[in-house]
């Protein structure tokens, strides 16, 4: 029988690094998974906050409630996720792409005429969005050029609507199918 634990070897047992490759090529190939958009937002330092637009979040386990995502090593932003510190996952919804592109730009306030409120520990919550994740960082890993992060789920909720797509580095739609 397999276990997790005969499927993970220790760092000193893994293979050499393979020859580099075409970061861009790869950027490109990883293009073609669709990823659903979400701005992840935090409590700053003093009265600032930090929005961040992401579409590397994803589901990892119901039980316990844990979701994952992946930032930058270079984004100015990272002390705000640090182990214990809550922060939310917005999805974002159709037609929310200036919305996307306003918290994906380096700006001094992000926030600007965006419609939000906080939580109980300041997380702000952008209005109308597809779901809601409010979390606080369970734990984090540095992983080549990216901090892990996975979260802890307290508190959810999901509205109606269609998502919006990123694919092939840009904004798309759910095209409805019949068979």
């Amino acid at each position: 029988m397999t276990t997790a634990n005969t499927l993970l070897k220790p760092d000193q047992d893994r293979q050499p690094a393979a020859p580099a490759i075409d970061t861009r090529a790869l950027r490109n190939a990883m293009g073609n998974f669709a990823t659903g958009v979400t701005v992840v937002t935090a409590p700053g330092e003093g009265d600032a906050m930090v929005g961040i637009t992401a579409n590397s979040f994803s589901s990892l386990s119901l039980d316990p409630p844990l979701i994952l995502w992946s930032l930058s090593l270079n984004s100015p932003s990272l002390a705000a996720f640090q182990e214990g510190l809550p922060f939310a996952i917005n999805v974002l919804c159709q037609g929310q792409e200036a919305l996307a592109m306003q918290f994906a730009r380096a700006s001094d306030n992000k926030f600007s005429e965006v419609e939000y409120r906080l939580n109980q520990r300041q997380v702000p919550l952008l209005a109308n969005t597809l779901a809601q994740f409010e979390c606080e960082v369970e734990f984090t890993r540095c992983l080549g050029d990216h901090l892990l992060i996975v979260g802890r789920v307290q508190e959810f909720r999901c509205d109606q609507g269609e998502p919006m797509l990123f694919f092939k580095g840009q904004f798309n739609a759910l095209e409805a199918r019949c068979a």
